[in-house]
């Protein structure tokens, strides 16, 4: 009996321990804007971004585990000129009505020594889901220097095929590969 609570013990106490490591972050809307450029007509490259993100990041550095999930309101597309936004929001591209968030979730990030350099996860848009890779440059956590909390923020880049996710208008006057970037910060425990 007696040891029988003390396994229990060290295990519950090995379980706290895991717990307290993993630290909780949420993301800083007004810091974190998803954008892409694409070729457009062989000429030129177009960009674009969107202004509503929101979403969670659990880390635990001393396992080196995270996960990530991060919501886009596709609605909020901005390239700076209202009917080209008008277009992407119809059928042709995002389908808003039909489609109106996109979502990127992560189990797997992969590690170099105390950074995380990579995330391998699952994209979804225009109702298509699809397994993307995206590369963590510039991984920084420490404590924000003006509001002292903590802080984690990254610059994240990929590249998609848009045809993938059933957007094959314009195709291949409109570019088919989508260069993906997103800043972004997150706040523990905001």
């Amino acid at each position: 009996m007696f040891l029988r609570i003390m396994s229990f013990s060290a295990i519950s106490f090995l379980t706290g321990t895991a717990l307290a490591a993993s630290e909780s972050y949420t993301i800083d809307s007004t810091h974190t804007f998803p954008s892409f450029e694409i070729n457009h007509v062989g000429f030129s490259t177009q960009r674009g971004r969107f202004n509503g993100t929101t979403g969670s990041i659990m880390l635990d550095r001393s396992v080196k585990k995270v996960a990530v999930e991060i919501s886009i309101d596709a609605n909020s597309i901005d390239t700076g000129f209202d009917k080209l936004e008008e277009h992407l929001r119809k059928p042709d591209f995002f389908d808003v009505a039909k489609h109106p968030t996109i979502t990127f979730k992560s189990n797997n990030g992969r590690f170099d020594g105390e950074t995380l350099v990579a995330l391998e996860g699952q994209l979804t848009m225009h109702g298509e889901t699809k397994p993307v890779v995206l590369q963590v440059n510039n991984f920084k956590c420490g404590n924000h220097p003006f509001n002292k909390k903590a802080l984690c923020s990254a610059d994240v880049s990929g590249t998609i095929k848009r045809t993938d996710f059933g957007m094959k208008y314009g195709v291949p006057f409109v570019g088919d590969e989508v260069k993906l970037f997103i800043q972004v910060e997150a706040l523990k425990g905001a």
